[in-house]
């Protein structure tokens, strides 16, 4: 009766957690159409709102300009169903990295919800998580353009304690600008290169 060895060798492990890495590398670089879209939406409601504010252009309705975020949520769970059936190989680096974002989610959503308390100043309390989770998306897919937007997220969350609060909103314009559409843009682009 012969007996099977079940233990990798040090070389064996080693291959097999540079092939999960290249695998989240490539399903976490297809998913650079959640930056791009979450990018663009929270820019335009960010400097949307600043500019009506500015311009006194309806400011008592400036901040029902984030009722964007809700067809943006329905595009996300369309596209990222499609994306789960069409997915081949499924790793847990994809698992950590989707769960990092739900999280962020729900850790962000109360001061959505209960903006209104916070005189729609929430910019400061909500570029921490967003940092924190672009960060650690740089990480697990290896892009440092993450990771540098991630790092602008937390430098702008804390200015933004220092700032006026119509001034927080256009902080929060320009750091998804340079924390989520270029890094986002730049992922695409890898991402038709590697093709």
């Amino acid at each position: 009766m012969e007996t099977k060895n079940d233990s990798l060798s040090a070389q064996q492990s080693l291959d097999v957690i540079t092939s999960m890495i290249r695998q989240a590398q490539g399903n976490v670089s297809r998913s650079s159409f959640y930056f791009l879209l979450w990018g663009w939406v929270i820019a335009i409601c960010n400097l949307g709102m600043y500019f009506m504010y500015k311009l006194h252009f309806y400011p008592r309705y400036a901040p029902y300009i984030w009722l964007l975020v809700l067809p943006t949520y329905l595009a996300m769970f369309i596209y990222g169903r499609k994306q789960e059936k069409d997915r081949i190989v499924k790793t847990h680096l994809d698992q950590i990295s989707k769960w990092l974002w739900i999280s962020m989610a729900i850790t962000i959503a109360p001061a959505w919800l209960f903006g209104d308390k916070l005189n729609w100043m929430i910019n400061a309390v909500i570029m921490m998580p967003i940092g924190a989770a672009t960060f650690v998306s740089g990480i697990i897919i290896r892009f440092k353009p993450l990771l540098y937007g991630g790092i602008l997220f937390w430098v702008a969350g804390i200015t933004c304690y220092f700032l006026p609060p119509i001034d927080q909103i256009l902080a929060g314009g320009i750091a998804v600008v340079l924390g989520y559409l270029i890094p986002g843009y730049m992922l695409r682009n890898q991402r038709e290169k590697d093709a």
